[in-house]
């Protein structure tokens, strides 16, 4: 089983150096030639990437068209926020050393049992993959049992991240409400406005990626992976070969909440904010079009969609904000019809080495 191939090492070898020299740029050298908000930038799209990984994992390998990925996405992140609130203490607008300013504003009496142990920096990475993964487990376990599959799977996913933004919008839910949670100060006594704190997440974004990689590369490249394919490919002829089809897809499917829950952990310290706006099925629609985009089914180029596609909305967006939304259709119908694997396989076939012309012997041009 080979983890790092031809296409994971460049892009690794390429994340590598990207590592090296963004927080070099801006911290070390003469004038900052990478600007404080660059490195948060980037590295918001690094989380982007582990997400889309994330999403590949169980779509292109295992035939599973999530449509709420950005549930667990937005979990981890609200798991990673009320540490960062808890970490704020009497330093609030309110002076609260117990109850966030949102709470106090709403005249909450005390903190919510849910609450309880998030002022521990360990507690709250453990509940950064408990809460997305226990989702999945418990959604998994029954759609997985009842065997649905294809377009049904699909909006059922959209309608459980939908119930959750609604939910969260919800002020006595005790999560911030429509404002969500923000106004973060610092993460294990580092200050997160600092160039130096900015670069470490960036850093950590990095590596997060990287491990990401390797652990969905770990699987696919398995005895196991070669099943998710098969269950991908013809479920009901793996089925009856023996194979409880439902323990896989539970498996792989928790381990992509559980990477998504990361990505969304890594992703709210450095966008300062996390709000119920994170559960749209839009965003998780988003989702589908960078691992589209990409090359389904590649790993690597979910991630280079999932970049990509964030870079020209970050330029749309300050150039033409009414037409984003109509350039991102049309990227996605594109795709679709011309690129069928994706930017990640454009791209190979370009640079792909034509084979060499073939000789003819004597006898083969006599004849």
């Amino acid at each position: 089983m080979h983890l790092i191939d031809r296409r994971m090492g460049i892009f690794l070898a390429g994340l590598f150096i990207l590592t090296v020299a963004i927080p070099a740029g801006n911290l070390h050298m003469d004038g900052q030639p990478v600007p404080s908000y660059v490195v948060s930038l980037l590295g918001k799209y690094l989380c982007y990437a582990l997400l889309a990984v994330a999403l590949d994992l169980v779509w292109g390998y295992c035939g599973i068209l999530s449509l709420g990925h950005g549930a667990f996405f937005a979990l981890g992140g609200y798991a990673m926020g009320m540490h960062l609130m808890r970490e704020i203490g009497d330093r609030g607008v309110y002076a609260n050393p117990d109850l966030p300013d949102f709470m106090v504003f709403l005249n909450w009496d005390a903190l919510p049992w849910y609450w309880y142990g998030f002022d521990m920096f360990g507690f709250a990475c453990l509940m950064v993959l408990l809460a997305p993964g226990a989702l999945a487990l418990v959604f998994g376990w029954f759609a997985f049992r009842s065997r649905v599959t294809g377009v049904y799977l699909s909006i059922i996913t959209q309608a459980m991240t939908f119930a959750l933004m609604l939910a969260f919008f919800r002020n006595e839910m005790g999560f911030g409400g429509n404002n969500g949670l923000t106004d973060f100060k610092d993460v294990l006594g580092y200050d997160l406005q600092t160039d130096t704190t900015r670069a470490g997440l960036f850093v950590l974004s990095a590596l997060a990626l990287a491990v990401g990689l390797l652990v969905a590369k770990a699987i696919t490249a398995s005895k196991l992976g070669k099943v998710l394919i098969a269950v991908r490919d013809a479920e009901s002829r793996t089925r009856f070969l023996g194979y409880r089809v439902e323990h896989y897809k539970l498996f792989v499917f928790v381990v992509s909440a559980m990477m998504a829950g990361v990505a969304g952990a890594l992703y709210t310290p450095q966008v300062g904010i996390i709000n119920p706006g994170e559960f749209s099925p839009a965003n998780s629609i988003e989702i589908v079009i960078w691992v589209a985009l990409g090359g389904r089914g590649t790993l690597v180029g979910a991630a280079i969609g999932a970049i990509l596609v964030a870079l020209t909305k970050s330029l749309l967006t300050g150039w033409l904000p009414e037409a984003w939304l109509f350039a991102l259709g049309a990227l996605f119908i594109f795709v679709t019809l011309f690129l069928p694997t994706g930017v990640l396989g454009l791209i190979e076939s370009i640079f792909r080495r034509p084979p060499p012309p073939r000789i003819e012997t004597g006898e083969e041009a006599e004849a």
